[in-house]
C-alpha cells in the first residue's frame, strides 16, 4: 500500500514537473485565445445596448385613513406576476407600437423586452435592448395604465426613467478576455497531462523497474 502510494505520489510529481516544464507554451496558448477573444469582442460582436426604467406598485386599498395594511403588502406581492404578463402583452406592446410609429412588429418588440421583478418587491424592472429610451418609457406609462384598469391598483409610480446608455451592455471585453485566458491556459493544461499520460516512453529509471 505504501509503494503504491509512493507511485502516485510520485506520477503526480512527474505530471507538475512536466506542467512547469511547458508553461511557456502554456502562457502563450493562453495570450492567444484572450487576443483571439479581444478581437472576436472588439470586431466581430455586435454592440448591445440597454435601457432600463422601473416602476413601483402598491395595492392600496380605498380606506378612510388611505394607509397601507400588511393584506395590501401580501396581495401587491401576488399581483407582481400578474403585472409582468400585463406589461408583455399584446395590447401593451401594439399601443406602444402606434404611440412611437415603430416598424416593429409586437414580436419584435416583445423579443427586446425584459420585465424583472427582484425578489420580494413589488418594484418591476422594464429593460428594452437595442432600443431607445423613450421605447422604455413609453412601455412604462402604457402599462402603468394597463395594470391599473385591470387590477384596479391605485398606484403605480414611476421609480426610475430609462435613460440613453453610455455604453453597450455586451460584450464584456474584460470578462471575454479573462475567459479566453483562462479557457485557454485550462485547455493547454489538460492536452499537456494527457500527452504525457499517454505517452510510454522510458524516459527515467523508475519507467524501466516498470517495464522490467
Amino acid at each position: 500500500m505504501n509503494q503504491e502510494n509512493q507511485m502516485v505520489e510520485i506520477d503526480i510529481v512527474s505530471l507538475l514537473k512536466t506542467i512547469w516544464k511547458r508553461k511557456f507554451l502554456i502562457i502563450l496558448t493562453a495570450l492567444i485565445t484572450a487576443v483571439i477573444a479581444l478581437g472576436y469582442s472588439v470586431f466581430i460582436a455586435k454592440p448591445s445596448y440597454q435601457s432600463t426604467t422601473r416602476i413601483y406598485v402598491v395595492n392600496r386599498q380605498q380606506s378612510d385613513n388611505n394607509a397601507l395594511t400588511n393584506q395590501d403588502l401580501q396581495a401587491g406581492a401576488y399581483l407582481v406576476k400578474d403585472y409582468k404578463e400585463i406589461i408583455l402583452s399584446q395590447d401593451v406592446l401594439s399601443t406602444v407600437i402606434s404611440e412611437l410609429k415603430l416598424s416593429s412588429t409586437t414580436a419584435d418588440l416583445a423579443g427586446k423586452v425584459a420585465v424583472s421583478v427582484p425578489t420580494d418587491t413589488r418594484i418591476v424592472s422594464i429593460t428594452v435592448t437595442n432600443g431607445d429610451p423613450n421605447q422604455a418609457n413609453t412601455l412604462r406609462e402604457v402599462a402603468a395604465e394597463k395594470i391599473i384598469a385591470v387590477t384596479k391598483v391605485s398606484d403605480v409610480t414611476t421609480l426610475e426613467e430609462a435613460e440613453a446608455p453610455k455604453s453597450p451592455s455586451s460584450p464584456n471585453i474584460r470578462r471575454n478576455v479573462m475567459i479566453g485566458f483562462v479557457g485557454g491556459a485550462v485547455a493547454m493544461v489538460v492536452l499537456v497531462l494527457i500527452v504525457e499520460v499517454l505517452d510510454d516512453r522510458v524516459k527515467k529509471p523508475e519507467d524501466i523497474e516498470e517495464v522490467m
